[in-house]
C-alpha cells in the first residue's frame, strides 16, 4: 500500500498556531505571578491575625488572673466578678466558634497521632470542616456502642446455645480485635479534637490507651477450656457480660449528654467543637439514673479485674495475659470513679455559682 503524505498546513495556520501557544504561555506566566502574589499577601495577612489573636488570648488570661486577684483583696464583689467571667468565657466561645479559631495557636497533637500519622498538622483551617469531624466522632460513638451490646451479647448466646457453655478461643480472640480497632480508632478521633479545640478531658484518652493496651494483650491470651471451663471462663464471661452492660449505658450516655452539650452550646458556656465527655454530663434528673449506673459499672469493672487477678494467683489461670487485663481494669475502673466524682464536683460549683448569681440579680 503507497503511503500518502499528509498536506503541509499552511503559513498563516501555523502563524496563528504560534500566536496562540505564546497567549498561552503568557496567560501562564501572569497567572503564576498573580498566584504567588496573592498568597504573600494572605501570608502576610495570617500572620497579623495570629498575632492579634495570640494577644487577644493573652489579655482574656491576663484580665482573668486580675479579677481573681481583685476577689481576694476583697477588692471586687464575687457577683460582679461572675459577671465578667461569664462575658470572657463568651468571649472565648466567639473566637473558638469562629473563623478567627483558625488563627489561634494549634494544640499539641501528641505521640500517638505522630506514631500513626507522622508529623502532619491535623488540625482543620475552616469550621465546616471541624464541625464535620466532630459529627464523625459522635456517629462513630452511637454506631460502636450498639456493636458493643450486640457482639458480647452473640458471643453468650452462642455459648448457652451451641458450644456447651465454653466459649471457643477464636470468636473471643476476634472480639478482642474489634476492641482494638474499636478503641483506636477513639483515640485517634479525640486526639484529632483536641487538636482542633474540642474540650475532651485527659482521663478518657488516656482511658482509651488503656482499653487499646488490654485488648492487645488479650488477643495473645489462649482461652483455657475443659476441663473445669465454667471455672476457668469465669473471668471471660463477667467480662462479656459487663461489655454487654457498657453498651447499653454507651446508648443512654450518648443520648443524654447530648442533649446537655447542646443546652450548654446555647448558654454560651461551651463552643460547638466540644463533645460529650465524662460520666456526668447529664442534665439534673437525668444524672439522678446515671450517676448509679456509672457508679455500678465501675464497681462492676474493678470486680472483674480483682476476679482476674484471684483466679492467676490462685493459679486457675496463671498466665501474664490474666494478671496484665486484671490490673488495667482496676485502673480504669479507679480512674473513671475519680474522673466521676471530679465532673460532679464541678456540676456542684457551677451550679451553685449560676444560683447564686441569680439570687444576686434578684435581690438587686
Amino acid at each position: 500500500m503507497e503511503r500518502v503524505d499528509e498536506p503541509a498546513p499552511e503559513p498563516a495556520t501555523v502563524d496563528r498556531l504560534q500566536e496562540e501557544v505564546g497567549r498561552m504561555m503568557e496567560q501562564a506566566r501572569e497567572l503564576q505571578e498573580f498566584g504567588s502574589s496573592l498568597l504573600w499577601k494572605i501570608s502576610n495577612e495570617e500572620q497579623s491575625l495570629r498575632q492579634n489573636a495570640i494577644s487577644l488570648e493573652s489579655s482574656i488570661r491576663r484580665v482573668r488572673s486580675m479579677i481573681t486577684s481583685l476577689v481576694a483583696q476583697k477588692h471586687l464583689g464575687r457577683g460582679l466578678a461572675s459577671k465578667y467571667e461569664d462575658d470572657l468565657q463568651r468571649a472565648i466561645c466567639i473566637i473558638a466558634e469562629g473563623d478567627a479559631a483558625a488563627f489561634l495557636p494549634a494544640k499539641y497533637q501528641g505521640r500517638f497521632l505522630r506514631k500513626f500519622l507522622g508529623p502532619i498538622n491535623v488540625r482543620a483551617s475552616r469550621k465546616e470542616v471541624q464541625l464535620k469531624v466532630k459529627e464523625e466522632y459522635n456517629s462513630y460513638r452511637d454506631r460502636t456502642a450498639l456493636l458493643f451490646l450486640l457482639f458480647p451479647l452473640t458471643l453468650l448466646v452462642l455459648r448457652s446455645w451451641i458450644w456447651d457453655g465454653c466459649l471457643p478461643a477464636f470468636p473471643v480472640q476476634l472480639y478482642q480485635a474489634w476492641l482494638l480497632f474499636l478503641y483506636t480508632g477513639l483515640a485517634m478521633r479525640e486526639n484529632i479534637l483536641r487538636a482542633n479545640g474540642s474540650d475532651i478531658r485527659p482521663w478518657w484518652v488516656h482511658h482509651h490507651y488503656c482499653a487499646i493496651a488490654m485488648a492487645l494483650i488479650s488477643i495473645t491470651r489462649e482461652i483455657e477450656g475443659q476441663p473445669n471451663c465454667a471455672q476457668k471462663q469465669k473471668g471471660v464471661e463477667l467480662f462479656l457480660q459487663w461489655a454487654m452492660m457498657q453498651g447499653v449505658v454507651m446508648l443512654l450516655q450518648n443520648r443524654y449528654q447530648r442533649q446537655r452539650l447542646y443546652t450548654r452550646i446555647a448558654l454560651g458556656k461551651a463552643n460547638r467543637m466540644d463533645v460529650v465527655w465524662g460520666e456526668a454530663s447529664g442534665v439534673d434528673g437525668q444524672l439522678w439514673i446515671l450517676c448509679p449506673i456509672f457508679f455500678l459499672m465501675q464497681g462492676f469493672e474493678a470486680y472483674v479485674g480483682v476476679l482476674f487477678l484471684k483466679s492467676a494467683f490462685a493459679g486457675i489461670v496463671s498466665t501474664w495475659q490474666v494478671i496484665c487485663c486484671g490490673i488495667l481494669l482496676v485502673v480504669m475502673a479507679i480512674g473513671n470513679f475519680i474522673n466521676t466524682i471530679q465532673s460532679l464536683m464541678t456540676k456542684s460549683r457551677i451550679k451553685a455559682k449560676m444560683k447564686g448569681t441569680k439570687s444576686k440579680k434578684e435581690s438587686d
